[in-house]
């Protein structure tokens, strides 16, 4: 089910399905697999190059010189702006993994560091939920229930946290206060009218 809050169409799925990453299972696997980059919203390759002095020396070699020569943004085979990959072996070029294989956003490690305007690519802070744009302006919001994060999906079920509960901030960012506070309402009435 769809439900429409504002200019968005957002399914139902995120106020009633649980989550919460279990980044000690999954090591962060989100930023290296895939068949494409993070999908990048309108300004953010241009923020991504703003910011690369702040993220640049938490990049991996690989990752450096994709960039360099991909540069900031690519386009994907459905014709999306996304973030370039690493050709060897398809991981972002914006992630970097440490000695014991956990996977971080370089990006977002340069925003703790440094501020500055992008914490790391939206489609990536705010997943499990994709985005999509429709010709009349609004904004869907849907579920997206990858294998790679079944652990995530089972952690928020044992915690009672629902998917729009965990993604707080990345929501609130995108779509602002008065959003939420809208989505957190229709969750209460969903959730008493299954009762």
């Amino acid at each position: 089910m769809v439900i429409e809050i504002g200019n968005a169409l957002v399914s139902t799925e995120i106020l009633t399905e649980c989550f919460c990453c279990d980044y000690p299972v999954c090591q962060g696997c989100c930023c290296i697999i895939g068949d494409s980059g993070a999908p990048l919203e309108e300004g953010e390759k241009e923020a991504l190059e703003a910011q690369y002095q702040d993220y640049a020396p938490f990049l991996a070699p690989d990752g450096a010189e994709a960039i360099r020569r991909q540069g900031y943004a690519v386009i994907d085979s459905d014709g999306d702006l996304v973030t370039p990959l690493v050709k060897a072996d398809g991981r972002c070029a914006y992630s970097v993994t440490d000695k014991d294989g956990n996977t971080f956003c370089a990006v977002e490690k340069g925003f703790e560091k440094h501020g500055g305007k992008l914490r790391k690519p939206l489609s990536c802070w705010i997943f499990p939920i994709r985005l999509k744009s429709f010709s009349t302006g609004s904004t869907g919001l849907m579920l997206s229930r990858e294998h790679l994060c079944s652990a995530a999906f089972k952690k928020g079920k044992n915690d009672g946290v629902k998917v729009y509960e965990f993604l707080k901030e990345p929501i609130t960012e995108k779509f602002g206060a008065d959003f939420y506070a809208e989505l957190c309402e229709a969750a209460r009435l969903l959730g008493e009218s299954s009762l």
